[in-house]
């Protein structure tokens, strides 16, 4: 049996398959890993595409679409693999990506989970959005990445080459020992999308497992394929997902002593919204704090069980930094100002 799985969710992307999925087979060893295509319910002519085009490819049709967090829940419950990649369907691999991955894996079993270099594919000399070279978190529970510092997005010229440890990983290209993805209770599906690999990385973390960017292996992202970067509807789910994380995740404390910063902080977001006539924006931050509010009642057991099985109370590659006072009143636009320390 191959020892990795390819897993692509898939929703009404047919488009995208037929502009991406060439490259994942043509650098993709036959004999390595297989590539199945998860299809979240779609309406287009996805599953008939792939049938008629691309036989090889294993295809799991879902029966509706249940979001990013659980489709891949129910795409990968019942495979049996050592290694597992969760693909976006808009990435376009480069030779290599997956036996320089793989083999990082297999000789350093310390780490549980790994993301490549994530370039744009449309401005192919800059680092990405979503992922960059390796997620981190501010103080105050912000994500950064090596290369991407809020809506700043440098060029790669090679300064973040090093592997180095990271708090996260990115769910555009994740590769995972399946194992521990199971048994550290997969992706939380009420997030349905947006920071569900954030929550997920801080749960391995908290439990003793690294995670680890290999700037070796590169693939390229096209990127708000799903939501455009100014959705109103992107922001609700970033805010309420990012609020419910540092509730099932953070220890006393650090979490009531956060909050107080992130009530100030959530609303100057609002608020720079409203003043640049983004009422929508505005109003779905807003709402994302009132639900969150509204839903940690059914997350207290999660956050109990969360910290019982927590090894480490915070991991160190938490920056010590607040993102959004060095970033707008210091100036720091590139992640080398923030700093951290690479692993062998």
């Amino acid at each position: 049996m191959k020892p990795t799985a390819i897993v692509i969710l898939n929703w009404n992307g047919r488009k995208l398959l037929e502009q991406f999925l060439p490259s994942v087979l043509q650098h993709t060893p036959a004999d390595e890993a297989d590539i199945i295509v998860a299809d979240n319910g779609s309406t287009d002519d996805s599953i008939h595409f792939l049938q008629t085009h691309y036989p090889s490819v294993v295809v799991h049709a879902l029966e509706q679409n249940y979001g990013f967090a659980e489709g891949y829940n129910r795409a990968l419950a019942d495979l049996n693999y050592k290694y597992v990649v969760l693909l976006n369907s808009d990435v376009e691999v480069s030779p290599d990506w997956l036996r320089l991955s793989i083999n990082y894996l297999e000789t350093h079993p310390e780490i549980t989970a790994l993301q490549p270099k994530i370039r744009s594919y449309r401005y192919r000399a800059f680092f990405e959005y979503a992922g960059a070279c390796g997620g981190f978190l501010d103080k105050n529970g912000y994500p950064i990445c090596r290369g991407r510092v809020l809506n700043t997005v440098e060029t790669d010229a090679g300064q973040y080459d090093d592997p180095v440890q990271i708090f996260w990983a990115s769910g555009a290209c994740l590769f995972i020992r399946l194992q521990d993805f199971k048994e550290a209770g997969g992706f939380d599906a009420t997030f349905f999308a947006h920071q569900e690999e954030i929550d997920l990385c801080w749960r391995l973390n908290a439990r003793g497992k690294q995670v680890v960017c290999l700037p070796e292996s590169v693939v390229y992202h096209l990127g708000a394929a799903t939501l455009k970067k100014f959705n109103p509807q992107k922001d609700y789910l970033n805010f309420r997902n990012n609020l419910l994380m540092l509730y099932k995740n953070l220890p006393e404390p650090y979490f009531s002593q956060i909050m107080q910063i992130r009530f100030f902080l959530d609303y100057l977001s609002a608020f720079h919204c409203l003043f640049q006539g983004q009422c929508a924006n505005a109003w779905a931050i807003h709402k994302a704090r009132r639900d969150f509010r509204r839903m940690k009642v059914q997350y207290s057991r999660i956050r109990r069980e969360n910290l019982e099985k927590s090894q480490v109370e915070r991991p160190d590659t938490i920056l010590s930094q607040n993102l959004i006072w060095e970033y707008y009143v210091k100036g720091k636009k590139k992640f080398s100002q923030y700093g951290k320390r690479a692993v062998g």
